[in-house]
Formats: C-alpha cells, sequence, structure tokens
C-alpha cells in the first residue's frame, strides 16, 4: 500500500504515508486518513488529501445519524470551520454531496460485537465496560442527531463536544504542528499501556475488533460506487488497511 499519487506527501510533513494509507485493486480506490482528533496537523491533512483525490465518497469515523450535524459545521464560512474538528474540515473540503458515516452504533457494529462476546466469555466486569462504552456512544450520537435538528430549524450551531487541546495550533510552522502530532500519539498510547486495566483494555479490544471490522466491511461496500476517501483514527488506520488490502477480509 503506498500513498496515493494524487497527493503529494512530501512537500509537507504533515502529508506523509505514515498516516496516510491507499488500497486499490477494487472497483474504486480507497485512501485512509489517520488523525488525532482536533489536532491542527491532522485537519491540514485531511484537507490537503481530500482536494487531491476529490473523491466520490467521503467516509468518516463518526455514527451515520451525525452526518447532519458535522454538516452543519461544515457550512460555516471559516476555513476550516469552528466546530467538528477534522471531520467537519473534511466534509467543507470535499467536492462530493456523499458523506457518510461508518462507526457504531449501527446493527452490523452490535451483531459483531455480541459474536465476540459469546466466542470469547469475558469477565463480568469486562462485559460491565463494553456494555457502558455502549450505551455512552449511543447517547452521544443521539445527542448529535438532536443538535442537528436544532441546527436545521434555528440559525444555532450547538457544540456538542468541546475541543481536545493540544499544546500547539495551527498557526505553528507545519514541522512544529508534524512534530507535536507524532508526540501526542506516542503520549497517549503510553498512557493506555500504563494505567488501562486488564479488564478495560479486554473490553476495548473486544470493541475495537467489532468496530474496525464493521468500518471495514463499510468501506468494501462503498467503493463500489467510486474513489473513497476515509478520515479514521490513528489507532485504527493499520488494521484498517490491513483488512481492506486482502490480508485480512472485512468479516
Amino acid at each position: 500500500m503506498e500513498p496515493p499519487p494524487a497527493v503529494d506527501v512530501d512537500s509537507d510533513p504533515r502529508v506523509t504515508g505514515e498516516y496516510v494509507r491507499q488500497v486499490s485493486g477494487g472497483p474504486g480506490t480507497l485512501t485512509l486518513v489517520g488523525v488525532v482528533h482536533d489536532h491542527p496537523a491532522s485537519t491540514y491533512r485531511v484537507r490537503h488529501v481530500v482536494e487531491g483525490v476529490a473523491p466520490t465518497v467521503l467516509a468518516l469515523e463518526l455514527p451515520p445519524i451525525s452526518i447532519p450535524l458535522f454538516e452543519q459545521y461544515a457550512s460555516a464560512d471559516r476555513t476550516p470551520p469552528v466546530f467538528g474538528g477534522e471531520m467537519s474540515a473534511a466534509i467543507q473540503a470535499a467536492d462530493t454531496d456523499t458523506a457518510v458515516g461508518i462507526d457504531r452504533p449501527t446493527g452490523g457494529f452490535f451483531r459483531r460485537l455480541g459474536r465476540n462476546l459469546l466466542r470469547e466469555r469475558p469477565s463480568l466486569e469486562t462485559v460491565r465496560n463494553v456494555a457502558s462504552s455502549a450505551v455512552e456512544t449511543a447517547k452521544h450520537a443521539v445527542l448529535c442527531r438532536a443538535a442537528a435538528a436544532v441546527g436545521a430549524r434555528t440559525s444555532v450551531r450547538l457544540e456538542v463536544d468541546s475541543p481536545i487541546p493540544h499544546d500547539i495550533d495551527r498557526t505553528a510552522t507545519p514541522d512544529d504542528q508534524a512534530r507535536d502530532e507524532r508526540e501526542q500519539v506516542r503520549r497517549s498510547r503510553s498512557f493506555m499501556d500504563a494505567f488501562r486495566t486488564a479488564s478495560r483494555s479486554r473490553a476495548s479490544r473486544l470493541e475495537d475488533d467489532a468496530r474496525e471490522a464493521t468500518m471495514a466491511a463499510r468501506l468494501s461496500d462503498l467503493r463500489e460506487e467510486g474513489d473513497v476517501v476515509a478520515v479514521v483514527g490513528i489507532d485504527h488506520l493499520e488494521s484498517l488497511a490491513e483488512r481492506l488490502d486482502g490480508t485480512d477480509g472485512p468479516d
């Protein structure tokens, strides 16, 4: 898998093959863009790739029912948009009306998660952690849809999530942004390894496996419509690329 030829990955340190993957061999080419949520380097990378590829379909690591809210965020005059981070920035940059959410909660996700639990039979504590995460995710998706409904009827744009704070902003140099982003990834992974309990780690693994299988299956279907750019968290990038390039089927 090589970075997409339509995207210049050498001239800017924020747009490198480290966080961009291309999966070819199907009806449409799939370009995966890994992001650190709300980081300025990720926002730049998403806009650069989307504008360069000009996909038929823009796929986002968001619940399908939350897409209308991020489309509202993307309609703002400011570039990048004030709300919605790299997801609304991707919608704003895309020359397509087809933006879709590929993340949980969906029926496919819950079916895969249920099979994972039945197959592995984890501890009751792990099951509780999985259930708690699923409930919180569903509540947040419903909140996004409610905020979109308010926005559709009024001029009010409700910020459902506060932006994740970072040590740098988009006024910093490209080199500094790229360096800070890599450090954010390193620190996040170190923190999870050091402080997450065994039960929470297993719950996260079970949930991520179901999420990634579901996202991969959806992306495989979307490629039938043409070229796709998918914006996903960096921690899902390699797994999705492997599932979609034929080494590990999408379930």
